[in-house]
C-alpha cells in the first residue's frame, strides 16, 4: 500500500467526475429502455424493475460494505479489501485526510455506479423467467461475493492510491474502465444464471422477438451518452488523457455498429435497427478496457472486430442450447474478451496508459497478461455466480412457474401491464385512481 498523503482537491477534476457519475447513472434508465424494448410485451415492466432494483440494492450494499471490499486496504493477499474500513462511507464525509485529487466520497459513488450497471446487465440473461424476490436477494449477495472482489483485483491499483488488487498490481492487467470487472463479469455471471434457471418455455420454437424497437434504439442512444462518463470519467481528471478516451469511445461505438451491420447484410441480406443498436453496444463494450490504450485508429479496429465477432457470437445460444435471453453472453462476455485481449495487440504508448502492444513492438508480454486476466475473471464470475444462483434457487426458488411465465410475468408478479389497451368508458368518480385498478390484479 502506498502512503496516504493528504492531497488538495482539484475543482476542475471534481466537476468532471460529478458530471461523469451522473452520466453513468443515466445508463441505468438507458439499459432499462434497451432491455425493456427487447423483451416481449408481457415482460417489459419486470425487465425494467430488475434493472432499477439493481440500482437500489447494489447502491445500498456498496455504501455499507461493497466499497470497503473493493477499495479498502488489502487484507486478503490481493483478493479483497478490509470490509469494515469504510462502513457506510462515514469516514469519507469530512474529507479530512483525502488522498485523491477529487473527494474520495465522490470516487466511491462513481465506482458504485459501475457495480450498478454491471448488475443490471446480468438481468438481461434471465429475462422473462426469474422470481423478482429471488433476483433482489441474488443481486445483493452477488455484489459482495462477485463484483466487489473483482473490482479490487482489477481497479485497486496505483491510480486509487492503493496497491491492493493482484491482477492490476502483480499481473499488470490493463483494464481502463471495466472490460473484465464489468463486461466479462456480467456476461459470465449471466451465463451461469441462465444455466441455473434453464430455458424459457418455447425457447428455440416460439418467436421471441423484441416487442418495441423504438425503445431499444432510444435506450441504446442513452447508453452511448452515458458511456462517455463511464470511460472518460475513469481518467479521474479533466485533461488530455480523458479527451483521448472520449475520442476512442466515440469512434468505437460507431465502428461497432458498422461491423455488426456488415455481418447482417452479408449473412441475412438485411441491416436491422436491432443490429445497429447491438453493434454500437458491442463496440462500446470492447473499447471499455482499451479506451486508454489505443489510438483513434486502433479504437476503430477494436469496434469493427467487436461488432463483427459479437454479431456471430449471439447465435451460439441456439447451437449450445443455453437461453441467454437478451444476448448478454454474445455481446458483453464476448465483447469484453475482444477488447481486453486486443490491448495486447493494439496498445500504443502514445495513449494514456503508455504501453505498447504486439503491433507496436511491445512483444507478447502484455498479450499474455491480458489473456490471463480475462480468463481468471471469467472463471471466477461464472463459478461463484453459478453456486450463488443454485443456493438462492434451493432456498426460495429462482424461477417462476411455467404457467405464470406463459401468462405474463408483468401481470402475475407486479399486477401491472406496460400497455393498457383496454380503456374504460364508464363515468369516473372521486380521485383519479378510483377506477385505475391501482394495487389490483388487472387483466
Amino acid at each position: 500500500m502506498l502512503p496516504l498523503v493528504a492531497t488538495a482537491v482539484d475543482p476542475g477534476d471534481t466537476a468532471w467526475l460529478l458530471a461523469a457519475a451522473a452520466l453513468v447513472l443515466l445508463m441505468v434508465p438507458g439499459l432499462a429502455l434497451f432491455y425493456g424494448g427487447m423483451v416481449r410485451s408481457k415482460s417489459v415492466l419486470n425487465m425494467m424493475m430488475m434493472t432499477f432494483s439493481a440500482l437500489g440494492v447494489i447502491t445500498l450494499v456498496w455504501v455499507i460494505v461493497g466499497y470497503s471490499l473493493a477499495f479498502g486496504d488489502d487484507v486478503g493477499g490481493g483478493l479483497f479489501g478490509d470490509p469494515f474500513q469504510y462502513f457506510g462511507l462515514q469516514s469519507l464525509v469530512s474529507g479530512r485526510g483525502n488522498w485523491l485529487h477529487v473527494p474520495v466520497i465522490l470516487f466511491a459513488c462513481f465506482q458504485g455506479l459501475f457495480a450498478v450497471v454491471t448488475g443490471g446487465l446480468v438481468a438481461g440473461a434471465i429475462a422473462d423467467r426469474a422470481r423478482f424476490g429471488a433476483w433482489v436477494v441474488f443481486i445483493g449477495l452477488w455484489t459482495v461475493l462477485v463484483y466487489a472482489p473483482l473490482a479490487h483485483w482489477v481497479f485497486d491499483g496505483s491510480r486509487t492510491g492503493h496497491t491492493g488488487g493482484w491482477l492490476v498490481n502483480r499481473v499488470h492487467l490493463i483494464d481502463f474502465a471495466g472490460g473484465t470487472a464489468v463486461e466479462i463479469c456480467s456476461g459470465a455471471s449471466g451465463l451461469a444464471l441462465a444455466l441455473v434457471l434453464g430455458r424459457r418455455v418455447g425457447f428455440g420454437n416460439d418467436a421471441m422477438r423484441p416487442h418495441n424497437l423504438t425503445l431499444v434504439m432510444l435506450g441504446a442512444g442513452l447508453l452511448w451518452v452515458g458511456w462517455f462518463g463511464f470511460n472518460a470519467g475513469s481518467a479521474f481528471r479533466a485533461d488530455q488523457g480523458a479527451a483521448v478516451v472520449f475520442a476512442a469511445t466515440l469512434v468505437a461505438g460507431a465502428a461497432g455498429a458498422g461491423g455488426w451491420l456488415a455481418v447482417e447484410q452479408i449473412r441475412d441480406g438485411h441491416a436491422t435497427s436491432l443490429g445497429a443498436a447491438s453493434g454500437m453496444v458491442a463496440g462500446l463494450v470492447a473499447i471499455t478496457p482499451s479506451c486508454g490504450s489505443v489510438t483513434p485508429l486502433g479504437a476503430i479496429v477494436v469496434g469493427l472486430v467487436a461488432g463483427a465477432v459479437c454479431a456471430s457470437a449471439v447465435a451460439l445460444k441456439y447451437r449450445f442450447r443455453y437461453d441467454d435471453s437478451l444476448d448478454v453472453v454474445g455481446v458483453h462476455l464476448v465483447g469484453g474478451l475482444v477488447g481486453t485481449v486486443l490491448i495486447g495487440v493494439l496498445a500504443s504508448s502514445a495513449a494514456p496508459t503508455g504501453v505498447d502492444g504486439l503491433l507496436y513492438g511491445g512483444g507478447m508480454t502484455q498479450l499474455g497478461r491480458q489473456s490471463l486476466g480475462a480468463l481468471v475473471v471469467l472463471v471466477y464470475a461464472f463459478a461463484v455466480s453459478g453456486v450463488l444462483g443454485l443456493v438462492v434457487d434451493k432456498a426460495m426458488g429462482f424461477r417462476i412457474d411455467p404457467e405464470h411465465e406463459v401468462a405474463g410475468i408483468d401481470l402475475i408478479v407486479h399486477a401491472e401491464s406496460a400497455y393498457d389497451l383496454h380503456v374504460g368508458t364508464g363515468p369516473r368518480h372521486g380521485s383519479i385512481f378510483s377506477h385505475s385498478g391501482h394495487g389490483e390484479h388487472r387483466s
